[in-house]
């Protein structure tokens, strides 16, 4: 890597531990509407709110998709947003090292609400937030990500992606950026091909991260 300007992350999965609970939910929906797919809610990790409804609540179904929408957005206001493990101290480095940051987020200003309510500290934690509004396409289309980018005058090559979902890494990969993929959502094997680097966590990666 060049000298690294940004580090841009994804939020669910990357930021907060948040996946699992996203299971649930999905899960209690796709029984509902999908019973002739069980397992579903494991097929659409990681894909948009948008990707989900085209694919799967369209046709007869596309009339439920108010509904769905008010749950999700019921669900998202309680849900428990805890970040994942060693991400405050990881990103406190980041910032005593010059490096901008980023969310780069699917998730509409809503459900960013809902956020700030329980962690107040939020907005601090980063220089720029980027939600769904701010994009044209979603990923993993490079839009998002080189938006980010150019927020903060870097190119591509200058900038580390963080990322859990196929999507979200096929976006930053498709970006031009390095990719690190966070195996919180899916298996570190699964991800391996679409990463320079696959972790866990945050703790003690920014040597690992960073020294590369």
């Amino acid at each position: 890597m060049n000298k690294v300007k940004a580090a841009l992350f994804d939020l669910d999965g990357v930021v907060f531990d948040t996946e699992p609970q996203y299971t649930v939910f999905w899960g209690e929906q796709c029984r509902e509407f999908h019973p002739e797919r069980p397992g579903l809610e494991h097929e659409i990790k990681g894909q948009t709110l948008d990707q989900i409804y085209d694919i799967w609540f369209n046709g007869e179904l596309k009339a439920v998709r108010p509904l769905l929408t008010e749950r999700l957005n019921a669900y998202e206001a309680q849900m428990d947003y805890a970040f994942i493990e060693g991400f405050e101290d990881f990103i406190d480095t980041l910032h005593q090292n010059g490096i901008k940051t980023a969310v780069v987020t699917s998730s509409n200003q809503q459900k960013m609400e809902s956020v700030y309510r329980q962690h107040p500290e939020f907005k601090s934690l980063f220089d720029a937030i980027l939600t769904s509004e701010d994009f044209e396409y979603s990923k993993p289309h490079p839009d998002c990500y080189l938006k980010a980018a150019a927020r903060f005058g870097a190119k591509p090559e200058e900038c580390v992606v963080f990322e859990d979902s196929f999507n979200g890494l096929k976006s930053g990969r498709a970006a031009g950026m390095y990719v690190v993929g966070l195996a919180t959502t899916n298996a570190a094997e699964a991800i391996a091909p679409l990463c320079d680097t696959v972790i866990d966590n945050y703790i003690d990666q920014y040597g690992r991260i960073f020294s590369k």
